[in-house]
């Protein structure tokens, strides 16, 4: 085969390789999202980056959820735990920044986004830890935590942090409180299909926030902290704290709600 002959192979090749990408994500995936909420496919690598084995000791400790996860399925989080960390800067505020802390940070975040192809998102790209409760300039108070779109940045005081992944059946969680503000902000800005079940999701959970009826249903019940009913951010944050620190107690409580936020982030319980 001659130079020519090959080089109009390959551009053929090029073109229906392109051809057959427009199709897969511009027509079938739409028609599939439509139809079973989820995406097409969440985790096409062709290299799974690894940890160490400090840090899987970590995630095998601290995780439940990754402790359930197949072998593969472990792969895929750990590859995910080491984009996260890879991606963002992490800066201490009065405190030393370990090899776990990451960890359990970047753990928790992949924990909640696991569901999702397009994980990493593009609305903070720094994480301050402080020690303990800070002063935020923001509105001039002491926070535990904070997602600050404006400046790209999540806090966390590390003590509210720990106590909040440690304590697994109070509903509180601190990081994912945090990363759930994230997280909902970009998909209110994102068209890809994560994005778009998500956000579709969420126009349904928020009834129960706006609808007199179902919002009294839910005080009634008093599964959810008071907190959550401060406003539609908080609302969502603090039902995705409970989502993952008692599902079962979700589950019994309020299910067609539970199934809501099972599909706006594509969690299946073994994901």
């Amino acid at each position: 085969m001659d130079l020519k002959i090959l080089f109009q192979f390959i551009i053929i090749l090029l073109f229906g390789l392109l051809v057959l990408r427009l199709i897969v994500f511009r027509i079938i995936e739409p028609v599939y999202v439509l139809a079973f909420k989820k995406p097409l496919f969440l985790y096409g690598y062709i290299i799974l980056k690894k940890l160490n084995d400090n840090q899987k000791e970590v995630l095998e400790k601290e995780f439940p959820f990754y402790r359930r996860l197949s072998i593969k399925k472990k792969r895929y989080f750990e590859h995910r735990v080491n984009e996260f960390i890879g991606k963002y800067e992490f800066i201490g505020k009065d405190i030393a920044v370990t090899e776990e802390m990451k960890v359990l940070i970047a753990g928790t975040y992949v924990m909640l986004t696991f569901g999702m192809r397009n994980y990493l998102i593009n609305q903070f790209s720094r994480i301050l830890i402080y020690a303990t409760n800070y002063y935020s300039t923001t509105n001039d108070a002491f926070h535990k935590g904070e997602f600050n779109p404006r400046m790209k940045v999540i806090a966390f005081s590390w003590e509210d942090f720990v106590l909040g992944h440690g304590t697994l059946n109070d509903n509180i969680n601190l990081g994912l409180h945090e990363f759930s503000h994230a997280l909902h902000f970009h998909c209110l800005q994102k068209r890809d299909p994560s994005a778009v079940i998500f956000r579709d999701e969420f126009d349904k959970v928020i009834q129960y926030y706006n609808d007199v009826d179902l919002n009294a249903e839910l005080r009634t019940k008093g599964y959810f902290r008071l907190y959550a009913y401060e406003n539609q951010f908080e609302f969502l944050s603090v039902i995705l704290e409970h989502f993952f620190e008692t599902p079962e107690v979700f589950k019994k409580q309020h299910p067609h709600l539970f199934t809501t936020i099972a599909t706006m982030i594509n969690f299946k319980g073994d994901n």
